[in-house]
Order: C-alpha cells, then structure tokens, then sequence
C-alpha cells in the first residue's frame, strides 16, 4: 500500500512552518485537559465526591502539562536512547527539531507534575494520576498519528495487504504501520476501556485504580507492538535478538500498574457503586 501524500509541515508561513508534530501536542493537552474538565466537574465519578482539584484549575495545570511532557520526552531520550551522543554533543541536547522524543520520560514528567500541582491544591495525588490516565489516550492517539505522517517508528517488513511503503524508507518495501497499530492500542482502544471503567463500573472512587488500568494497558500494548515495529537505529535490539529498549521500558509500567490496581482494589473505605 502506498504512503498516503500529507506533508508533515500542516501550515507554512513564510520561513515560518508548523508542523503536525507540534500540533499533536498541542491539541492532545489542549483536548486532554477539555475532557478533564468534563471529568473533574462531575464530582459523583470520583471518591467521596473530591476531585483532586477543581475543575476549573485543570487549564493551568495544562500549562505546565506540556512543559513537563516536552521536558520529560527530552530527557528520556537523551538518557535512555542515546546518551552517548548527547554527552560528546551536550549543545545538542536543546536540539528538539531532531525529534528525539520518549514517550516514558514524558510520562514521568507528566506524573511528577500532577503529583507536584495536586499537592499544592491539597487533593489526593493518586486521583490525579487516575485523571491522567483517563485523558493521557487522547495525546498518545494524536502523537501517533503524527508519527505516521512523519513517515517514522515504522515497523519491520511485512507481506500483509495493510503494509505501507513510507518514503523513508532506504529499502522502500512494504512494512507494518506500527504507529498505527499503537494510536489504536494505546489510544482509542485503551480509551475505550477506561470510559468503561470510569462511567460504568465508578473506577474512580477508588483511587489508583484508573492510573493502574492505563499503566497495564498502555504496557502490554507498547511491549506487543514493539516485536513488529523497528528498533531505533543507535540501539537495534538489546538482548536475544528481539528484546527493544521500549519494551524494557514498559516493564516497570506494568508492574506499577498491577500494583497500583491491587492497592486500589484492596482499600475497603471507597466502595465502586452509583
């Protein structure tokens, strides 16, 4: 299947160009925080009626949301993808137009600073990680999608009817739009799931119970796409040929998220009912 024509450059003014990267986050916070809104005001979803904060201050704390997920995403790549690089080139470490992301340091930030905001409004730091889990699907979605439009993190060949021939691609054979595979999994199928949860079972009463139902689902997505999308390529894989740096990554996702499930479930004193 050929790779659909849409330039990763959305809107060019001049020498200046936006591109659809950038909008991906900018719209995920911004419809993140949209829908948190909706989320927080609805004190009935959450443990004896109390948000972790109120509604209205969810638009300030998505200012330093998107701080903390591009500083984050920064640093974890730098660590985790290629240190040796940036310690020979440390200039280059501000360097974002190279696109050098991670997602798990973004999630670390965007965790640090839910934490750190809640505290400061005195409200319960493991519901402010069961809001993020609840709204962090709609910027993994986006971010995906954009990924795909960059034609990048594209999978391994493939023989399958679906398999895209992406420009990038020295070789240009057909390979598993593995950024696809993820924007489903990790966004609108794990969406799906914690709606359920939240407005069908009340998850939200019970605190972690959410930030551990995307933990799990959000890992065991990751670590199943990572065995048909390709490595990057400073690291290839790292252990027997098949294990990647974002599946090692997820496995101490998961394992909070079986953690943060089982305490949730364990709490006697924030029972699910209507």
């Amino acid at each position: 299947m050929p790779f659909p024509n849409i330039d990763p450059i959305a809107i060019a003014i001049g020498p200046i160009a936006i591109r659809w990267y950038a909008l991906a986050y900018l719209f995920g916070v911004l419809l993140g925080a949209g829908y948190g809104f909706l989320l927080l005001r609805n004190q009935r979803l959450w443990h004896r009626g109390a948000p972790p904060f109120p509604a209205k201050d969810i638009w300030d704390f998505a200012f330093w949301a998107m701080l903390s997920i591009v500083l984050g995403g920064r640093v974890g790549y730098v660590l985790f993808y290629n240190l040796p690089y940036y310690l020979q080139n440390p200039i280059e470490i501000i360097n974002t137009l190279d696109g050098g992301m991670s997602y798990h340091g973004g999630m670390v930030g965007l965790m640090l600073a839910a934490i750190f905001f809640t505290r400061s409004k005195g409200g319960n730091w493991l519901s402010s990680l069961d809001l993020l889990g609840a709204v962090a699907t709609i910027g993994i979605f986006l971010g995906r999608l954009a990924n795909f439009i960059n034609s990048e993190l594209y999978g391994a060949p493939t023989t399958l009817p679906w398999g895209v021939v992406f420009p990038t691609d020295p070789l240009q054979v057909a390979r598993h739009p593995s950024q696809l595979y993820e924007a489903v999994l990790e966004g609108l199928l794990l969406f799906l799931v914690i709606r359920v949860a939240t407005h069908v079972f009340f998850a939200l009463r019970k605190p972690g119970l959410v930030a551990g139902i995307f933990a799990i689902g959000y890992a065991l997505s990751r670590i199943a796409v990572e065995f048909v999308r390709l490595p990057d390529e400073q690291l290839g894989y790292l252990y027997f040929g098949w294990v990647t740096m974002g599946q090692i990554l997820s496995l101490p996702i998961l394992l909070g998220g079986v953690l943060l499930v089982a305490y949730a479930v364990s709490r006697r004193d924030n029972p699910l009912r209507p």
